[in-house]
């Protein structure tokens, strides 16, 4: 396995190269239209066709602002309305925090 670290809107990532994509927290703090759409077109490039793409964000009811900058929220079909018509819905999951006994 080979990492890599760079800013996604820059990186330059070999074509059809990966099996899956998962993006557990950084989706959300594409605040622009402009920054979304390169992000996908990142994806649609690195994944290969038929690999899973697995993105986590913060729920529509979720907090506005996280580590101090602004987040985008989305529903399940929001999220998959950024990504469009190549990619299909398969499981929309909403996560919900711990009970904390108080």
């Amino acid at each position: 396995m080979q990492w890599a670290e760079a800013n996604i809107l820059e990186a330059e990532l070999p074509a059809h190269a990966y099996d899956v994509w998962h993006d557990r927290a950084v989706f959300h703090f594409l605040t622009t239209a402009e920054e979304r759409q390169s992000y996908v077109q990142k994806v649609l490039r690195a994944v290969r066709p038929g690999g899973l793409v697995i993105v986590a964000t913060f729920a529509e009811d979720g907090p506005t602002k996280c580590s101090g900058l602004p987040v985008m929220r989305y529903s399940a079909n929001e999220l998959h309305a950024e990504f469009g018509e190549p990619f299909l819905l398969l499981g929309p999951r909403k996560r919900v925090p711990p009970h904390t006994g108080r």
